[in-house]
């Protein structure tokens, strides 16, 4: 996972990209001219939001959510996820499936097509 670390990347994403929100997340992507790359991401949590250890954990989740889910994401984009406060109260399904739907509205989401095939089962069919 590549991370957003220089201020002028957070500004352009900030500035030139698209923005999304629902009552939990907010996501904000920038889609990069060039060589294509992976995706880069950054994970805000406002100091509102609590001590270092609720920050903290809400962090962790975003960054879950956003490693179990990577290989369905686009290449080339900046990608930063805003927690709102209501992280910490929903569960995880529910976060995940609130992500999927927010990177399905700005277009994030590969297509079908560029997605993997998935293994077949080890269950044998009868």
């Amino acid at each position: 996972m590549l991370t957003l670390t220089k201020s002028k990347d957070f500004d352009r994403v900030f500035q030139q990209g698209i923005s999304v929100s629902c009552s939990v997340i907010a996501v904000h992507a920038f889609k990069r001219r060039g060589k294509p790359s992976s995706a880069r991401a950054a994970f805000c949590v406002s100091k509102k939001f609590g001590k270092a250890v609720v920050r903290n954990r809400a962090r962790r989740r975003l960054r879950e959510v956003y490693r179990l889910n990577e290989d369905k994401l686009a290449t080339q984009w900046d990608i930063v996820l805003l927690a709102h406060r209501r992280i910490m109260a929903v569960q995880f399904a529910t976060l995940e499936r609130e992500f999927l739907n927010l990177c399905r509205r700005i277009g994030l989401l590969k297509s079908v097509r560029e997605l993997p095939k998935e293994a077949p089962s080890a269950i044998p069919q009868e």
